[in-house]
């Protein structure tokens, strides 16, 4: 497993504190639709010492997950972006299927251990929600179906699955968060194990995979460790945090201190071969953090670090028999 990171902001200070708790590679947001626009910002981490290893977020594919991109623009600009990660040697692009916004909260300072702050999520207060990574346009008074967005989830990997063969790209899919049937008129399908499983068969192909959010899963309800076994090597980059509740209503947890055996995932991992990255996801704010982004400040990321890095180290030989002196 490599660790990984999002930095919010990917300044210097925060690349270099990441270098120092031994993070391997970064974790960035959609750069900008040309080959310089990624070269640049793959050459700025590598400065610090660090790899490209996804680009996740704000991807050109609103319209695409909807089925109303009519020119064409957002699929050829998807094939763009992974012809251009194959070029300069980014192995993973992780995207969504949720159409119109993206990961939702309705509360962005519930209490969580010695007065931290995290995220949560409550279906009675959704007309009150906050979409963390969506614009008011057109695309949110759209309604779809299920079947609609299994179509045109089908249509989408039909023509970019042969492109990130061979650019030997792989495309992730993560898991609706929160993982509900509808959300504001519009129906979710990456909700379940069985999405999951149905979502690699479309299109069958090693570039046809999974991102494992671990908190989308733990809301879902489902056993953590059993269903990364279940779901084995398709799975191919990891979100590591915890939530408590049920997709209605949530909180997110620190690392340790959530219900999931975190030591059991981590030895699931290892049991299906797993080496790509994993990265800690949706941080507490800790002291001092209230100006920064919910659910991605530093102070709860160096936690984070020390807690997963601990985690790999404590249970990766876990199979290797002990011998006696």
């Amino acid at each position: 497993m490599k660790l990984a990171s999002v930095l919010t902001p990917p300044s210097s200070e925060n690349m270099q504190l990441a270098v120092q708790c031994g993070v391997e590679g970064i974790v960035t947001r959609y750069p900008g639709p040309t080959l310089n626009d990624l070269v640049t910002v793959k050459q700025r981490i590598e400065d610090h010492g660090l790899q490209l290893f996804a680009i996740e977020g704000y991807l050109p594919i609103e319209k695409t997950k909807l089925g109303i991109d009519e020119d064409g623009s957002e699929m050829r600009a998807m094939k763009e972006l992974i012809r251009n990660l194959g070029t300069v040697g980014v192995p993973l692009l992780c995207y969504n299927f949720m159409a119109g916004t993206d990961w939702v909260r309705t509360e962005l300072s519930a209490p969580e251990r010695g007065g931290a702050k995290v995220t949560g999520f409550n279906l009675q207060q959704a007309e009150q929600a906050v979409s963390l990574n969506a614009s008011e346009s057109e695309l949110s008074q759209e309604e779809i179906s299920a079947e609609q967005l299994w179509a045109n989830l089908e249509a989408f990997l039909k023509e970019v699955i042969p492109v990130a063969e061979e650019a030997q790209v792989t495309l992730v899919m993560h898991p609706d968060d929160p993982p509900l049937p509808v959300f504001h008129r519009k129906a979710r399908i990456m909700n379940s194990i069985e999405a999951f499983e149905k979502l690699v068969a479309l299109v069958p192909s090693p570039r046809n995979a999974i991102c494992f959010c671990q908190g989308t899963f733990a809301a879902m309800g489902v056993d953590i460790p059993s269903t990364i076994l279940r779901l084995g090597r398709h799975i191919q980059y990891v979100h590591f945090r915890d939530a408590q509740g049920s997709p209605e209503a949530f909180v997110e947890t620190f690392h340790d201190n959530g219900p999931t055996d975190m030591a059991a995932a981590i030895r699931a991992y290892e049991e299906i071969g797993f080496n790509g990255p994993i990265r800690p996801d949706h941080v507490p704010q800790l002291y001092g953090e209230d100006d920064g982004e919910p659910g991605y400040t530093m102070l709860g990321r160096l936690f984070a670090y020390g807690y997963i890095r601990g985690l790999i180290d404590g249970t990766k030989d876990y199979r290797t028999p002990k011998v006696s002196s």
